[in-house]
């Protein structure tokens, strides 16, 4: 099965959504799109509202693109992370690397 992330809108060159499951299918997809987004002008943000799961691919996608955006002193954000996203970002214990306050102790 195939899950292409969704469409850029027009005009939000760094903005993109996440797919409702990160897996390693989309990881590929999310790649150039992060590549694009980071290299591109403007902050970098993450739309994680629609994650219902996410895998350690695109995990660790996320960490790389914040730490290359942090390298260029570009903004970086993940924009209103669900629940599921920042329940899997806590377990891993990945909420500084991807930027994220998500209010826990860790």
């Amino acid at each position: 099965m195939d899950f292409p992330l969704p469409p850029l809108e027009a005009g939000a060159d760094n903005a993109l959504a996440l797919p409702a499951h990160g897996t390693t299918v989309t990881a590929a997809d999310l790649q150039t799109r992060l590549i694009q987004a980071v290299d591109g002008d403007g902050p970098v943000e993450i739309d994680a509202s629609q994650v219902e799961s996410v895998g350690q691919a695109v995990l660790q996608l996320i960490v790389a693109a914040k730490a290359e955006a942090d390298k260029l002193g570009k903004a970086f954000t993940i924009l209103n992370p669900s629940t599921a996203f920042t329940d899997r970002v806590n377990r891993c214990q990945l909420a500084a690397a991807v930027g994220i306050d998500t209010g826990e102790l860790l």
